[in-house]
């Protein structure tokens, strides 16, 4: 989990979109248009469950909703000519071959011991909730990062470098930047201590760092390459000689990605906008702190006004490399999300279009996998009317009838309304807010009201339509939660 789900946090006022309840009479449809999403009913928790063709046995822990499985196979980011790929060539293009290999095709269910043991995760840390993920069943997952492919990757040693995309899983938010399917990009740079000449580790990075190319991008870096407080040098298992030169080397390499991906999402805009006004690429480096990497950073670039947080890095834990067998070698990782810079690189303005299936929304992309100096901007199709319905209902409390404490104050998770929303709705909810909360004065109970924004990205859904779908989604909060409509 290298950054926040945002993987890219614009930081300034976000524009509000005003979004109006559906007209009773309103009706623009066009031919063939698409189907209402089907309302699912509940069933007991299956004893086995496939997944991308494979049987695997479920328990207690299973909450793996049918539109996640479905949507398992589609692999954004094996799809020539989709944002997504396209979005990994480009980084690939900066990490060339043999140096570095290139792993797409990991399989996506993994063991709680690759997606947390492996990289140090606490036993009680948050990302181990069922609320926060997917699980098959109690060691088996959906995998919500790349990084649980990290240790096997190292352990088969097949190059000095390494760069995994994968599709991973969570369970969040609903709004147009938040999908519980998006991609991430793993990557890595070791040095092995037996095969350096003279062993000399700093050395060698300096040596190679000499061999990158160099860029004239403003970088603003006023921290230390390492701090004993804020930013801790691994003291046990390396010298402040070679965690400074594996940080220059992490530093100028991922410099270079970000402005190989903001020149071409400038060239993208020049070519949809020749009145572009472009202002100089300007980078800076923030501290920060991730379980497997000490010291650690983030990237942040200032693009079009504000500053975007890009990625996390860091000098690998020794940990890491020791419990893969590769004791004697020591590098540098980072993380990425393809989405939020696909998103950036083709101002495509929701998460949800890249699931897509519309040719108004493909075949903008078609060829530009083969001619990378092609890219363009999205063009914006059509914009459907939005429409909202609100909900709001009590919490039980502890003490309801029969003791149960199903959905009480304690165990209630947002995660849950969210999951519940997206598999009655499916991708025609734009986003879900949270607009009031209180606990009734006299008896305890405390009330939760939602906002949930309709909008399709393929047609206008009528009043009746929609009010079908709120129905669905209140019946499935009830029969799933256990709450009580206001």
């Amino acid at each position: 989990m290298w950054v926040s789900r945002f993987n890219i946090v614009v930081r300034a006022t976000r524009r509000a979109t005003v979004i109006a309840p559906c007209r009773p009479h309103s009706r623009f449809f066009s031919d063939g248009r698409s189907p209402l999403p089907a309302s699912p009913q509940p069933t007991a928790t299956p004893a086995q469950t496939e997944i991308n063709g494979k049987t695997y046995q479920t328990d207690s822990w299973f909450n793996v909703p049918t539109n996640i499985i479905d949507k398992v196979p589609r692999r954004l980011h094996l799809q020539k000519d989709h944002p997504v790929y396209i979005t990994r060539q480009i980084i690939e293009s900066v990490f060339p071959a043999p140096t570095y290999k290139y792993h797409n095709d990991y399989n996506p269910v993994v063991t709680t011991y690759q997606n947390f043991d492996s990289l140090g995760f606490a036993k009680d840390h948050p990302g181990r909730a069922k609320s926060d993920t997917y699980y098959v069943n109690h060691n088996t997952l959906l995998r919500t990062h790349t990084s649980a492919h990290q240790a096997e990757t190292f352990r088969a040693n097949l190059s000095d470098g390494y760069l995994i995309s994968a599709d991973v899983y969570r369970r969040d938010e609903i709004d147009r930047s938040h999908y519980p399917i998006f991609h991430q990009m793993e990557g890595a740079h070791s040095w092995d201590r037996t095969k350096v000449p003279n062993g000399d580790v700093a050395a060698a990075v300096w040596s190679d760092v000499e061999k990158l190319p160099k860029h004239s991008v403003e970088v603003r870096d006023p921290n230390p390459p390492f701090h004993r407080e804020r930013n801790p040098l691994q003291a046990d298992h390396h010298s402040a000689a070679e965690a400074e030169a594996i940080a220059a080397h992490l530093k100028r390499s991922l410099e270079l990605m970000v402005v190989e991906i903001f020149t071409r999402a400038k060239a993208a805009a020049k070519r949809a906008d020749p009145d572009y006004v472009d202002e100089p690429l300007q980078v800076r480096w923030v501290e920060a702190y991730f379980p497997f990497t000490s010291p650690s950073w983030e990237l942040e670039v200032y693009y079009d006004g504000d500053w975007l947080e890009c990625l996390g890095c860091g000098v690998v834990k020794q940990d890491l490399y020791i419990n893969a067998g590769v004791p004697n070698q020591l590098g540098w990782a980072f993380g990425i999300g393809l989405d939020r810079i696909a998103m950036l690189l083709f101002k495509i303005p929701d998460i949800r279009l890249f699931w897509s299936q519309d040719e108004r929304f493909l075949n903008q992309f078609k060829g530009i996998s083969d001619n990378l100096d092609s890219l363009k901007r999205f063009a914006p199709f059509s914009k459907y009317p939005g429409c909202y319905r609100d909900v709001s209902f009590w919490l039980r409390s502890t003490s309801s009838a029969g003791g149960s404490t199903k959905a009480n104050v304690h165990d209630f998770h947002e995660n849950d309304v969210m999951e519940i929303v997206r598999s009655v709705a499916g991708d025609v909810v734009e986003d879900v807010k949270l607009f009031d909360e209180f606990t009734h004065p006299k008896t305890g109970r405390k009330s939760m009201s939602y906002r949930i924004n309709y909008r399709s990205l393929e047609r206008t859904f009528t009043a009746a339509e929609v009010n079908k779908i709120q129905s669905g989604v209140e019946n499935a909060l009830v029969r799933n939660l256990g709450i009580e409509i206001r």
